[in-house]
């Protein structure tokens, strides 16, 4: 008994374990790849994939892996640090950020397939707006007090952390539920494959053009999105969101296009006002869909099931017996 008792625990904490190693390789790798597009110390992103990492981890795996994300923050920040208490504050509000978020999210019942408004709605304004304020302020914060920016550089690097690690839940969290889920389908026209891969080419085109483009013509890239969101729901809105926020961050870092000749503190601005826009649209419109189709599906269930009912009967019961008589009523004679 004993022996079957340690191999449980075994197995249960082994599990934990490869999680948590697996949450710190993937918030880590994630990091790196966010570093690429740095605009504040070497350390501050427009994008910040590992929030979405993170909060993805969270609510698939389990709040039990919460080490994995501060291990794989420490591994990110102690090199590029400007202090040890520095390094421990800006850890910790990483891992508490997404905590929070994840907390959040359970609070209002939210479902990893994002298949209602309310899930939606819950990501954009509790999961990414609200839950990361905790992380950039406090990153924002310890490296103001360790002198490691310039006195008037707090807002802008404020709103560059807030806005990568918001924009890393908007963007990467949608992207990973949906591939967490994914399988191949079946029985699918080719004629489906083909306008896939026609919208994802057209919306990465567009959205390179109007990104790039001396001109404000950001808005084209809606109709892509409402396109994604209405024939593939959040498979198709979630990489078309991705690939118009990739693409309008790197022009923001570049400092070209729409986002050329302004502040640092006004393109993060009109980064996040753009980015939150194109994902709000992907993701409220994708979950509309999805709760359409679930209702359509539940009123044609309800309907076979009638006219099953309906079927079985004789036309002399239906008469005799509808409507049923209430309790303690002799049923009619018939006629």
């Amino acid at each position: 008994m004993a022996a079957v008792a340690g191999d449980d625990w075994i197995r249960r904490y082994g599990a934990t374990g490869l999680r948590i190693v697996a949450v710190t390789a993937a918030y880590y790798v994630g990091a790196r790849i966010g570093l690429l597009q740095e605009l504040v110390r070497g350390q501050v992103t427009p994008l910040w994939p590992p929030t979405g990492i993170a909060l993805t981890c969270l609510l698939r795996l389990g709040l039990r892996t919460w080490p994995g994300i501060t291990l794989g923050a420490l591994l990110v920040n102690a090199p590029i640090g400007p202090t040890v208490p520095a390094v421990v504050a800006i850890v910790a509000g990483n891992t508490v950020a997404p905590v929070c978020s994840y907390l959040l999210l359970r609070r209002m019942g939210f479902h990893t397939e994002l298949n209602r408004l309310r899930d939606a709605l819950s990501l954009v304004f509790l999961g990414a707006l609200a839950g990361m304020l905790i992380s950039s302020t406090v990153g924002t914060a310890v490296l103001d007090l360790q002198g490691a920016l310039p006195a008037d550089a707090f807002w802008s690097t404020w709103s560059v952390w807030w806005t990568g690690d918001a924009m890393g839940v908007l963007v990467v969290t949608p992207l990973l539920l949906v591939l967490s889920r994914a399988r191949l389908p079946r029985g699918v026209h080719p004629y489906r494959w083909a306008e896939a891969g026609l919208l994802f080419v057209a919306t990465t085109a567009v959205a390179l053009l109007t990104t790039r483009s001396v001109g404000s013509l950001l808005f084209l890239v809606f109709p892509f999105l409402i396109w994604a969101a209405l024939r593939f729901q959040l498979a198709g809105a979630a990489p078309c969101s991705l690939i118009v926020s990739l693409c309008a961050i790197q022009a923001t870092a570049a400092g070209v296009g729409p986002f050329a000749g302004h502040t640092l503190l006004a393109r993060m601005v009109t980064l996040q006002a753009f980015n939150g826009s194109t994902a709000l649209t992907a993701l409220l419109l994708s979950a509309i869909i999805a709760e359409r189709n679930r209702t359509r599906q539940q009123i044609e269930l309800i309907c076979t099931q009638l006219a099953e009912v309906v079927v079985r009967l004789a036309p002399g019961d239906v008469l005799r017996e509808w409507p049923p008589p209430r309790r303690g009523e002799q049923p009619p004679d018939p006629p």
